[in-house]
């Protein structure tokens, strides 16, 4: 069974620096591709970040360019998001997911989701 674990979330302020975790077990992650979307309340899941199964390819949201990096830790079976100078509208619940490929995260049609991690941003 796969499963995606995060961690790392919490309550940061404005301009601040926080780093998520997705552990996946299960599975060899240098096989898939791994992403993060995230999901304010009442509002629509959107894609955040992307990279391949190789690392050599990443894609990330306009809104977060710049300023979230996406990295993969294959020994540890695990993908980090990086965010930096973080924004009230980051404010969200961040979902880790898995798929073959980077074009099935980003289209949102990946195979595996994990449960959360919340990050808040005061200003």
């Amino acid at each position: 069974q796969v499963q995606l674990v995060e961690s790392g979330g919490g309550l940061v302020q404005a301009g601040g620096s926080l780093t998520l975790s997705c552990r996946v077990s299960g599975l060899t992650i240098s096989a898939i591709a791994l992403g993060w979307f995230r999901q304010a309340p009442g509002k629509e899941r959107e894609f955040v970040s992307a990279i391949n199964w190789s690392g050599g390819n990443r894609r990330y949201a306009d809104s977060v360019k710049g300023r979230f990096t996406l990295s993969r830790e294959d020994a540890e079976n695990t993908v980090y998001l990086q965010m930096r100078n973080l924004k009230p509208e980051d404010t969200a619940v961040y979902y880790c997911a898995g798929a073959k490929t980077l074009e099935m995260i980003a289209w949102y049609k990946p195979e595996y989701w994990g449960q959360g991690t919340q990050v808040t941003v005061s200003s």
